[in-house]
């Protein structure tokens, strides 16, 4: 019974931070780009490492971008590739292509978004991921928010491409609700929280936070750890910009292993935030899915708990139904609620898992091993 009433307390806490998630989603408001008179100039960045199935599609996305071709720079750093990708990306016209030969460390991205920004000309840094494609308004309207807010960081909007198969859906799903807290806690300045694949941030403000130093040891955390570090010193200047025409669509894991690997790297970030508002927030999520474990386990000696789990279970579906819906309905994701309860058992043996495995284990990413 200890175990229990100790899983209804985590419930009721978990309960409020995700009410809390729904109505700040909810209330974020939705942005429209003003194209009139925009001046600031912009270096789109993209570290890419055996990318050559996907390189290309990001480069012409970049080159039918509404935004004035004379103040955009494009620079995409080779990452030690074995495939075609760098010679591809010089194949377009405007696209500037670096080699990274760099291996004293194991912050391959790092290295590569360094590098590119020593030899950026923009004064705002975007950056996204070589398996990405923004839609057409995607620079003109991160440069219309950040010169109406004066943003010396902003997180943008995310979304998988997914199609039918069970790991694609389950990933999609997944990816929404991290999405809506990233939209939730930034624009409520509760904690930092974004994704590599759609950054922007002040070139000044990368600078004056001296870039990755002090976090540049780390595999993982080009986004957030950096992020933080702004915050820090321009905690009014970070935003979230809530916009479809700021959207960046991204291709899911292929596999299993990937997906986990993915998370795994994620994941093996936790322990170096600086920002403890969000550590204490994702050790809720987690001690509270570990009460499932635990239900699971003593039910076999107490079998009435096996009733509390599934209670459990079904009112924390009825819960976050609400905030997931809010953000399946923006980024026009519906239909894949159907599969919500479905997956809710896998969601939660997945993140106990990736927990533990991404502070204690190995991963295996873009042909690196990484510990």
């Amino acid at each position: 019974m200890v175990i229990a009433y100790i899983a209804i307390f985590l419930f009721l806490c978990y309960s409020a931070l995700i009410i809390f998630y729904w109505l700040a989603w909810r209330s974020t408001q939705e942005f429209f780009s003003r194209p009139n008179k925009l001046t600031t100039s912009v270096s789109v960045i993209v570290p890419a490492r055996n990318e050559e199935k996907n390189i290309a599609g990001l480069l012409q996305a970049l080159q039918q971008q509404t935004y004035r071709r004379d103040l955009v720079q494009v620079i995409v750093v080779n990452d030690q590739s074995t495939d075609n990708t760098a010679m591809i990306a010089k194949g377009f016209p405007g696209t500037t292509v670096v080699d990274l030969n760099d291996e004293s460390s194991s912050a391959h991205k790092k290295r590569a978004i360094e590098r590119a920004i020593n030899m950026a000309t923009g004064d705002l840094i975007l950056t996204t991921d070589a398996d990405c494609v923004p839609p057409r308004n995607w620079i003109q309207t991160v440069v219309s928010f950040h010169e109406e807010n004066r943003s010396r960081f902003i997180a943008a909007p995310v979304v998988f491409q997914n199609n039918s198969s069970t790991l694609h859906v389950f990933q999609t799903l997944d990816f929404l609700v991290l999405q809506g807290i990233t939209g939730a806690s930034v624009t409520k300045k509760v904690h930092s929280m974004c994704n590599g694949a759609n950054l922007a941030y002040d070139k000044n403000a990368f600078i004056k936070v001296n870039g990755f130093d002090g976090i540049d040891d780390i595999a993982s955390g080009d986004d957030m750890l950096l992020m933080h570090k702004i915050w820090t010193q321009f905690p009014g200047q970070v935003h979230y910009l809530k916009s479809r025409e700021a959207i960046v669509v991204t291709q899911p894991m292929a596999t299993w292993k990937d997906f986990f690997d993915q998370r795994i790297r994620w994941a093996s970030k936790a322990t170096f935030y600086d920002d403890k508002r969000i550590f204490s927030a994702l050790l809720l999520v987690y001690l509270f899915n570990l009460s499932f474990l635990a239900l699971l386990l003593a039910g076999f000696w107490l079998p009435f708990l096996w009733i509390y789990l599934i209670i459990l279970l079904l009112v924390k579906t009825i819960v976050e139904l609400p905030f997931v819906y809010s953000v399946a309905k923006f980024f026009n994701k519906q239909s894949l609620l159907k599969y919500f309860l479905f997956f809710q058992p896998l969601h939660i043996a997945y993140t106990i898992l990736i927990g533990w495995v991404g502070q204690f284990g190995k991963y295996e990413w873009k042909g690196r091993r990484v510990k």
